[in-house]
């Protein structure tokens, strides 16, 4: 599959182009290749989808955010950015306003593309997001969820047609069931004729006259539901798990909208997580650091013996191969770091500083690399 072009590359644009900028080149590229103007012509019609996409992203602000921080991942939903599904929560997305601008450019009418027409046609429902908090081994091993939502769904009644059982919806004789009415205006500098949405109708093209009982001849009704959710091992903080269909319903027999779980996951006690990789600190004692040690490392999956070598120092960090978190897209599992914290003991009695006193007189300074060293540079500073 070819790589995706950078959008402001198909807008002819540098990144940071002002709204306007962006707005006056999809125009530009839009006439150049829309589908009207290049009949047949495959590449052309490759072009204006490629046009469309990049228009899409780039005048929805959000959409915008995400894409100039992340690239073409940042806009993806599959991709874990929260990208693709969070903007145009309405369903529409920055598609509204490239209809408009066909709208304005060309009355209305210009290839099928003016809103009045779409009101007419399947337009996919609403998309949902719901946000949801889950335990740090939760994210870390995967789990599974049930998760309560309001929305509208599909009027049962009707099957979601709005009128009630037993009777039909009526073609619109003020449109013919277009839902699309021409208007001619005059000016003085000519006729102009433009197009709008039917008033009888609303530009559905139907008019009910006997509404369903239920949902009052929306076809929709609002409800509670229950829906089953996988959250994959290896999900983190604002991870966004789409579910395709479990949004809201389309309208004139276009598909439902999707449903954004964004993940929220609880600090853990003692581990802290970076990308794949868990940290953790460790309090040893000065024996355990001079003469060497084997203590017990705590992991997510159980506890694990490791030999600490003799003369390890304060802050010195172990890396644990494959103890961290499975990274969510391929599988490979992140390292744990330890890093080793030595504890100065206090409230000595007076027999446990006795023998501290004698032990310091045997292991005397030549022990001591550093503060030998140190002391030498001293010597030097001062004499």
């Amino acid at each position: 599959m070819a790589e995706k072009r950078d959008y402001y590359e198909v807008l002819g644009l540098k990144k940071g182009a002002s709204d306007d900028e962006i707005k006056r080149a999809f125009r530009k590229m839009a006439m150049k290749y829309h589908p009207d103007k290049n009949p047949g012509d495959k590449a052309a019609e490759e072009k204006f989808k490629e046009v469309n996409e990049a228009y899409s992203v780039l005048s929805d602000p959000d959409k915008k955010s995400k894409y100039d921080r992340f690239g073409h991942a940042g806009v993806d939903p599959n991709a874990g950015f929260g990208g693709g599904g969070f903007s145009g929560f309405g369903g529409g997305g920055g598609f509204d306003d490239i209809f408009d601008i066909f709208g304005n450019m060309f009355g209305g009418g210009f290839g099928g593309g003016s809103n009045a027409s779409r009101r007419n046609g399947p337009m996919k429902g609403r998309d949902l997001q719901k946000a949801i908090t889950i335990d740090f081994e939760e994210a870390a091993f995967g789990t599974k969820r049930e998760i309560n939502i309001t929305k509208y769904v599909k009027c049962s009644t009707c099957g979601g047609e709005g009128n009630a059982p037993g009777t039909e919806k009526r073609t619109c004789s003020k449109c013919g069931g277009t839902g699309q009415v021409h208007t001619v205006q005059r000016t003085p500098f000519g006729q102009f004729q433009s197009t709008g949405p039917c008033p009888d109708c609303g530009g559905k093209g139907t008019i009910i006259d006997t509404p369903c009982p239920d949902c009052g001849g929306t076809g929709r009704v609002r409800k509670n539901v229950k829906i089953s959710v996988d959250i994959p091992a290896g999900v983190d903080n604002d991870s966004v798990i789409p579910i395709r269909g479990q949004g809201e319903p389309g309208d004139n027999g276009g598909p439902n909208g999707d449903l954004y779980i964004v993940i929220s996951v609880k600090p853990h006690k003692m581990f802290k997580r970076d990308g794949d990789n868990l940290h953790l600190e460790i309090p040893i004692t000065f024996n355990q650091a001079a003469l060497g040690d084997e203590i017990t490392v705590p992991t997510l999956d159980g506890k694990v013996s490791y030999k600490i070598p003799a003369g390890t120092q304060p802050g010195t960090i172990f890396r644990l191969r494959g103890k961290g978190v499975k990274n969510v897209r391929n599988g490979r599992m992140g390292d744990l770091y330890v890093k080793v914290i030595l504890e100065i003991p206090t409230k000595l009695t007076a027999k446990q500083k006795k023998a501290i006193e004698e032990m310091g007189k045997v292991v005397d300074h030549k022990c001591y690399q550093k503060k030998s060293g140190f002391a030498e540079k001293m010597k030097e500073l001062f004499k």
